[in-house]
């Protein structure tokens, strides 16, 4: 299973950390897995090119484990990041907390 935690302070964007596998199929096939990978790497993408925020950000073998911002954020990435917790709790909707957990 994936765990996605959003980390908040004072109602403001900290970050987020994620975890784990899906396991909704074998490995290069499983989309659960896939479609994650996509937005976060896309929002991290997007925060780093779009915004001037500072973060630091964590990867192990290729996958990215955490993000934390360094300081207060923009709007643009409150929105950024908001856009990324709406996909991945779109894709938990309809896959189910079996594979997906975004807290």
């Amino acid at each position: 299973m994936i765990r996605v935690r959003a980390v908040k302070e004072q109602g403001r964007y900290r970050g987020f950390t994620i975890e784990g596998h899906a396991g909704y199929a074998q490995a290069g096939e499983d989309i659960v897995c896939a479609a994650v990978s996509a937005l976060v790497i896309n929002a991290v993408n997007s925060i780093e090119r779009f915004t001037e925020d500072a973060f630091t950000c964590d990867c192990e073998s290729g996958m990215i484990r955490e993000l934390m911002f360094s300081s207060e954020i923009s709007k643009e990435s409150e929105l950024l990041m908001d856009s990324l917790m709406l996909g991945l709790t779109e894709i938990q909707k309809s896959y189910g907390g079996k594979y997906i957990t975004v807290s």
